[in-house]
């Protein structure tokens, strides 16, 4: 049997939306229309996104979201490295929900998938170009002067053989109806000046004074804050509810019925909040009342141990196994995990008979105004998104069924009046939408020299494609790309191979979580590999090495790694070191990890080495706070964080039992960026894989212990704190 040719997500994206007229947007998106979904080789409309007003000041129209990546200053750098206004007087503004605002890759407005800047590296440069050329031409016919005789400045156009200058703002009205060039040539990198430079956050000062506007802090005139009772199981049905203790809480105004549950609607979120508490409902908690996080471990290791949907096969692992010198199986676990955003969901709706406006934080602009329109009964076009900034997203705020999103519209279909539906963070936190839960099996084959000729790998999850407009698409013969990236794309030279899947059909609801399947692989893969290196009496550096020959860029990496963090080199009583590589979102990454255990089995990390190539950087310090935030995160999900299921409830609710990691707990990150003339790759998500992996495998050099299942638990380390 052959192994199905393998589409990733990203390539799957750009081919769906754009074979058959945008076909898949079309499928749960009725009314929008394939023209509006297709990029199109229009030409460039920089005042589109560009707006210069008289006071000089610009404004850069972004057309994807802010949620602490730095979007909303590399996507300024990129225009303005061309136009060369003065970047004092930059300002940034959402893009509203229009076909001209496409992602470039994709086809419809969005964020995610670490593409932003590798989508618009061309692009935002060549609006800038043309924004610079047009204007140019502008001064160049006021003066009678050939436009080769001009050169701009710091947002003035300047004619150096008479001296005449003239501003952008002066400029920009004639300049708007001057046809752009269909091919204005771009900078070479030998003469950037803004791009790869350090830059400060043009979005810092206004968090930092509170003026900044997230989702949560949209207020409009006649509004009232709404609060849902829902099913305290996956698609669980509301039987009936008694309202009368809820009406009597002074400021509650109304409980009504919707698709979710009840809405608790009221003048204020304190009353919605108390009004809710009281309320009496009744479910019918459907075929998931019996989901057991215990329950479903077990099955899923009996599940592993027969081959599934066969993913990517090289060789004859079967044979390679076979004759093998010795052999080593392992099974790792890893737990549904929630988004936990620092802003919970939020959404706010003023839903009129012949239109609709939304303030929300948002990903998915594109699917979630066509998702809204279908509920609201309008064409999309009298659907008004206003995408905030978002208190985190991490992939929660692209849902493709838009439940947030519409949600709140058909609330305020039932209020009849301006509505904000609030998230708690309870419900944030038992609201569904979850990292899969995962379980991977593992045998690998060992020559008499120790080193690996033979590597399967059967994992077990559910699909996030499953069950979504996107399946037809995404799932190819029973494998989910998602399912299987970093595992089926593996980046080490073992000549037999072989990854299968296993996508069982569950109630909970799932979907992309930071660095999405890559953040079950990287563990698992990087680990398993941990003990194939000492299993063969190799350092796992040196055989990483080895089976990265064929691999330039990452074997890059991973020298920088270890070099920079001293591998081999004594460590301090009770520390161990580990190593980690990881390739996703067309970036490389290795990380070596130094941590210790304490008598009582807590870990504690205490050096992060991080080396990143990642293509032509545009912000070293963005690209530094997003592999610090991204490792913080990782550590997080490994040392702390699960989500469990008892009676088909989750057990979680708050960050009292969904801790995140800690200041005082956070280790020293150091990280170091490959220089490249490739163009720039993903940033937001590529740091979270390695973590888990670097650090258990760290654990083991410590204490000899194994560990195979996340989050890491002192019971899983008894005598831990002792040399082996």
């Amino acid at each position: 049997m052959s192994a199905p040719a393998m589409v990733d997500r990203r390539t799957f994206l750009k081919t769906a939306t754009t074979a058959g007229g945008g076909l898949i947007v079309a499928l749960y998106a009725p009314g929008f229309s394939a023209q509006e979904q297709t990029p199109k080789p229009d030409p460039i409309r920089p005042f589109a996104y560009i707006k210069i007003a008289s006071d000089e000041t610009v404004t850069i129209v972004a057309n994807h979201s802010e949620m602490g990546q730095g979007v909303y200053t590399s996507l300024p750098m990129l225009l303005n490295e061309e136009l060369e206004a003065d970047w004092s007087k930059i300002r940034v503004e959402s893009a509203p929900v229009d076909a001209v605002y496409n992602h470039p890759m994709f086809g419809l407005q969005m964020t995610g998938g670490s593409t932003t800047t590798a989508a618009e590296w061309d692009h935002y440069r060549k609006l800038g170009a043309a924004g610079r050329t047009v204007l140019v031409e502008a001064a160049a016919q006021q003066w009678k002067v050939p436009a080769s005789s001009c050169r701009v400045e710091k947002g003035m156009v300047i004619h150096a053989a008479t001296s005449r200058k003239a501003s952008y703002g002066s400029l920009v009205e004639v300049a708007s109806t001057i046809p752009v060039p269909g091919d204005v040539p771009l900078k070479q990198p030998k003469d950037f000046t803004l791009i790869g430079k350090s830059t400060r956050r043009l979005d810092t000062p206004t968090k930092t004074n509170g003026t900044a506007q997230f989702g949560i802090d949209v207020v409009i005139p006649g509004m009232m804050t709404v609060l849902i009772a829902r099913s305290p199981v996956f698609g669980g049905k509301l039987a009936s509810f008694d309202a009368s203790e809820t009406l009597q809480v002074p400021g509650v105004k109304a409980a009504v019925q919707v698709p979710s549950g009840v809405a608790v609607i009221a003048e204020r979120f304190w009353p919605a909040k108390l009004g809710r508490e009281k309320l009496k409902t009744k479910w019918d908690e459907g075929e998931n009342a019996n989901l057991s996080t215990t329950k479903m471990l077990s099955d899923f290791s009996a599940q592993s141990s027969a081959p599934g949907s066969l993913a990517k096969k090289v060789g004859d692992p079967q044979a390679a196994l076979a004759s093998a010198t010795r052999k080593i199986t392992a099974e790792y676990d890893v737990p549904y995990l929630a988004h936990a955003m620092m802003e919970p969901l939020n959404c706010v709706v003023d839903l009129r008979d012949d239109s609709c406006e939304i303030w929300t934080g948002t990903q998915f602009e594109t699917v979630d105004r066509a998702n809204a329109a279908k509920t609201a009964g309008l064409a999309p076009e009298k659907v008004k998104i206003h995408t905030t900034l978002l208190g985190g997203g991490f992939g929660r705020r692209a849902n493709p069924s838009s439940d947030f999103i519409v949600e709140a519209v058909q609330v305020a279909k039932a209020a009849k009046v301006p509505v904000k539906v609030m998230w708690t963070r309870e419900d944030d936190m038992q609201g569904g939408w979850y990292r899969p839960m995962w379980h991977d099996r593992f045998v690998a084959g060992l020559d008499a020299d120790g080193n690996p000729v033979a590597w399967t790998h059967t994992i077990v999850g559910q699909s996030i494609m499953a069950g979504t407009p996107f399946e037809a698409f995404a799932v190819k013969d029973g494998v989910d790309s998602a399912s299987v990236e970093g595992a089926a794309d593996l980046l080490y030279g073992i000549p037999n191979l072989q990854v299968d899947l296993h996508s069982p059909r569950i109630g909970v609801p799932v979907q992309w979580w930071r660095s999405v399947g890559h953040s079950h692989t990287g563990f698992s893969v990087e680990a398993f590999f941990d003990e194939v290196a000492h299993a063969g009496g190799k350092d796992p550096y040196r055989l990483r090495q080895a089976l990265l020959a064929k691999q330039p860029r990452m074997l890059a990496v991973l020298n920088l790694a270890a070099q920079k963090a001293g591998w081999g080199k004594p460590l301090p009583k009770g520390v161990g070191r580990g190593i980690a590589t990881h390739f996703s979102f067309d970036s490389y990454v290795a990380q070596v990890i130094e941590a210790s255990v304490e008598k009582n089995g807590n870990v504690r990390v205490h050096r992060v080495v991080c080396a990143l190539d990642c293509g032509r950087v545009v912000n070293p310090d963005t690209v530094k706070a997003q592999m610090e935030g991204g490792i913080n995160f990782g550590l997080t999900a490994a040392l702390k964080t699960e989500i469990t299921l008892e009676n088909g409830r989750v057990q979680q609710t708050n960050f009292n039992d969904y801790p995140m990691l800690r200041m005082f707990e956070a280790p020293s990150i150091e990280v170091f960026i490959v220089p490249s003339e490739e163009k720039p790759t993903g940033v937001g998500e590529p740091s979270v894989p390695p973590v888990a992996p670097a650090l258990v495998n760290a654990i083991f050099a410590v204490t000899g212990k194994r560990l195979r299942r996340l989050p890491i638990r002192a019971s899983d380390l008894p005598g831990a704190g002792v040399n082996p």
